[in-house]
């Protein structure tokens, strides 16, 4: 079982440690002591393989938001970021885990990326004491199996399902809904299904392994079902695989997919099919959110990239726990028991939402947005609720 070696980001001004270090009264010798204390933040999720491309969305915020955090005089203590990839794979994600959990000098995670792989873990970070703030682990079933540890700044799939499900059927009274067998993927398609259900639709349905290379079987079922709407459930990568098959095969009517489809992979993968391809997502497109503006520029600079899907999320879930560590760091030396409280506390006013956390860990901001890729770059179309 390979896991991609650990990387640790620390940002230190030498110019501020060289002046610590000069100073002699006790009231600064204080001051030295606070800063020099070093606390960690571990991120879990897929830095490698055929996903990694989300993973790498959010990792990249996270790093820059510690890097921020570091550069501020007033902090008290400087920030390490801890990588530890589970390549978005429950079978690996425990391995991944165990290495954020037995640094002791951890005191938060942000992750896990992916719905399966969190389920796999939550258990053993409740263990551990950890705190868990996940920037896009949207199943339903991961604040109902008992785990503590887990938080989410997002909305969950049957949240989004049941909109995206809403929209469908306001748009064919029969839907295909496909799902790629994963714990992500059967969840957002089980929400669709019985949104237009209730919306006096009719579903077909049927799973097709996300290992699967060839999606014409598949599309040649929905070209010749004659529904006039289709959800994929999956990830972006297989989402643009079977939007070239699907237009191989004829299909005509609309196609959507859900957040983990949202990626440039997606467009990658797809091509020119991809295009007209509707996208439903709790996320917020920080190119175009006024609130987002700073951000943005930072993350543009440091990576020479757009933020794209869940970047502003995971960089919002740093934030919000930088806060909580600075909370417990008040009373003294900070403790994963602490940060655990002030998470549990946390009432943060974010770039994508207000992050204040319900007893089962869903953040209480909620809303769903609808996304369309046109000419090969994916937009934002606005609330689905009201687009058209």
């Amino acid at each position: 079982m390979r896991i991609t070696p650990i990387t640790k980001v620390a940002v230190v001004g030498l110019a501020a440690a060289l002046a610590l270090t000069a100073c002699s009264n006790s009231k600064k010798d204080s001051t030295t002591t606070t800063a020099s204390k070093t606390y960690k933040i571990g991120f879990e999720g897929p830095l490698s393989g055929d996903n990694a491309q989300l993973g790498i969305n959010e990792v990249n915020a996270v790093d820059l938001a510690v890097e921020q955090a570091n550069a501020k005089s007033d902090l008290g203590f400087k920030l390490e970021l801890v990588k530890s990839d589970d390549v978005g794979d429950p079978a690996k994600a425990p391995a991944a885990a165990a290495v954020l959990q037995q640094d002791a000098a951890i005191l938060g995670v942000i992750g896990p990326s992916f719905s399966g792989a969190t389920k796999a873990v939550g258990a053993s970070y409740d263990a551990a004491g950890l705190v868990l703030i996940s920037p896009s682990a949207t199943n339903p079933a991961l604040t109902t199996l008992g785990f503590k540890s887990f938080h989410r700044v997002v909305p969950p799939d049957s949240l989004e399902g049941q909109e995206a499900g809403d929209y469908l059927v306001k748009k064919s009274k029969k839907v295909f809904v496909v799902d790629d067998l994963s714990d992500y993927g059967k969840g957002a398609a089980d929400a669709v299904e019985t949104a237009v259900k209730a919306g006096g639709g009719t579903v077909t349905r049927q799973g097709v392994d996300a290992k699967t290379t060839d999606y014409s079987v598949i599309a040649t079922a929905v070209a010749a079902s004659g529904a006039g709407a289709l959800f994929y459930g999956g990830y972006d990568t297989q989402a643009g695989q079977f939007a070239k098959a699907l237009k191989t095969a004829g299909y005509t009517g609309l196609t959507m997919t859900g957040n983990g489809g949202k990626s440039s992979k997606f467009t990658t993968a797809a091509g020119a099919a991809g295009d007209g391809w509707y996208f439903s997502c709790g996320c917020l497109d920080a190119t175009v959110a006024p609130q987002a503006k700073d951000f943005n520029t930072a993350y543009k600079a440091k990576f020479n990239t757009d933020p794209s899907t869940y970047s502003p999320e995971a960089y919002d879930a740093t934030n919000a726990l930088i806060s909580a560590i600075s909370t417990s760091a008040k009373s003294g030396t900070a403790t994963r028991a602490a940060v655990f409280s002030a998470v549990n506390e946390l009432d943060y006013k974010g770039i994508t939402t207000q992050i204040k956390f319900l007893p089962s860990g869903e953040v209480s901001a909620q809303v769903i947005n609808l996304y369309q890729q046109k000419a090969g770059a994916i937009g934002l179309l606005g609330d689905i609720k009201t687009a058209s």
